[in-house]
């Protein structure tokens, strides 16, 4: 049966549709099947679809086939690029749900692009939200993400159910919320990673058992979320991505580059989430890009033996900042 916004999301009755099936996605959509929900399904690699598929989900050839089988389409892609591709684009989600229905885009993305989408789903009698989220391979698994949630507050409300299954919902207000809060957060959680990182390879520079150091720190100040989700594996230089690197790129540069519209157009001055670029950059140049973000270590290990680090801030800086 189909179950579009306002009436009441069930197992036995909502349909619901995923697309983008990596790390995150596959990890999230496979918790909705758990929970007894029909799952539609589409990625561009088709061969990423068969740990769903062998449970029960349905694979599809496009956005669009998504969308026309469900009355909710997550979306969890790489890019903006990649957002307005399959929800926008012709043969995107937008050009086959139904009134009624909602496209709820966890990807970490543009806000101008949220409330364009947001509008075009307007347009349609359908909803936008957007919710991009925060904990990493780990929190999709046990589902305990952070969800960072801007549209419509009712119909943020309305999609409880299904948030409640991948972690925990907050709104955060009007479209391009969601984004805002998940920019902001990727400048939180980039500057944690590179203070851990720093903090280890010094306390290995200077003759220290490196974990008994961590775990003497992790009960005080300096202790954090990030400390327990990449302690551990960046002193046993596990690098085995829950978010790339390459993403860190993205998110913080559209923290750096953003222009919010408005009369007063502005750019946010961000020395450290700048900084945080050029180093995570530097792992995307050295061909490390589609390793996780607690590989960044790596770069501040290399640059105990040279200059490059010194190099960065004296980028940075050199911009008028002050």
């Amino acid at each position: 049966m189909e179950t579009p916004y306002p009436n009441p999301i069930s197992p036995s009755q909502t349909r619901v549709g995923w697309i983008g099936i990596g790390v995150m996605g596959a990890a999230m959509a496979g918790r909705l099947l758990s929970a007894g929900y029909s799952l539609t399904i589409y990625a561009r690699t088709p061969s990423k679809a068969f740990p769903l598929t062998s449970r029960g989900a349905h694979f599809v050839d496009s956005p669009r086939g998504v969308a026309e089988r469900s009355d909710v389409v997550f979306t969890m892609v790489g890019h903006p690029s990649d957002v307005r591709s399959v929800v926008l684009d012709e043969g995107g989600v937008l050009s086959g749900l139904k009134p009624g229905g909602v496209v709820v885009d966890t990807t970490s993305s543009h806000p101008g692009l949220a409330r364009e989408i947001f509008a075009a789903a307007r347009e349609r009698v359908c909803w936008a939200v957007d919710s991009p989220v925060s904990g990493g391979d780990i929190g999709a698994r046990d589902g305990k993400l952070a969800i960072l949630a801007g549209g419509d507050g009712g119909v943020v409300e309305w999609l409880s159910p299904l948030f409640e299954l991948m972690g925990k919902v907050t709104y955060m207000g009007g479209p391009g919320c969601g984004q805002s809060s998940k920019i902001a957060n990727q400048i939180v959680v980039g500057a944690n990673l590179l203070g851990l990182s720093e903090g280890l390879v010094f306390a290995e520079w200077a003759g220290l058992n490196v974990r008994q150091f961590m775990n003497a720190i992790r009960g005080g100040a300096a202790g954090s979320k990030v400390m327990e989700l990449f302690g551990e594996r960046m002193i046993e230089k596990d690098f085995k991505p829950g978010g790339f690197a390459e993403y860190m790129v993205k998110d913080l540069g559209m923290g750096v580059d953003v222009v919010e519209g408005g009369e007063d157009e502005k750019v946010a001055v961000l020395p450290g989430a700048a900084l945080g670029k050029q180093l995570f950059s530097a792992m995307v140049a050295n061909g490390k890009g589609t390793l996780g973000t607690q590989g960044l270590i790596s770069v501040i290990d290399r640059s105990m033996a040279g200059d490059f680090v010194a190099c960065c801030i004296h980028s940075i800086l050199s911009y008028n900042v002050w």
